[in-house]
């Protein structure tokens, strides 16, 4: 943490809000990041409140894609405690976005089937 003084307004200042990146464990970066683009594609499926109005599957399958490169290789330095809850939540995706195409795709072909093979229900 920073020693800078709070604001004039008593609010803390910017630099004791945050904290410094590298003091941040690499399993909490890698976490939030997934959860990120988990959230992300959940609301471009269309699975968030009021959510047909943000549908587009294409910016769904391109952050289902990222997440699936980023579970696959961080799996091994985040230990499966952390990297089961991400994979459970990366099928469940998965599985969405092919309920949600009006043309499903081929098993295997789906995002981020080429880091995780095929999924199925």
């Amino acid at each position: 943490m920073s020693d800078a003084r709070p604001e004039p307004d008593g609010t803390p200042a910017f630099d004791d809000l945050t904290r410094d990146i590298a003091d941040v464990p690499a399993v909490e970066v890698i976490t939030t990041v997934a959860v990120h683009l988990m959230s992300a594609a959940a609301v471009n499926l269309g699975l968030a409140e009021g959510g047909e109005g943000h549908k587009d599957l294409d910016e769904a399958r391109k952050l289902i894609t990222a997440l699936a490169g980023l579970v696959t290789a961080g799996a091994t330095e985040i230990s499966n405690f952390h990297a089961g809850p991400l994979r459970d939540g990366l099928k469940s995706l998965q599985l969405a976005f092919r309920e949600a195409s009006l043309v499903p795709d081929e098993p295997g072909q789906g995002p981020g089937e080429k880091f995780t093979g095929p999924v199925f229900g």
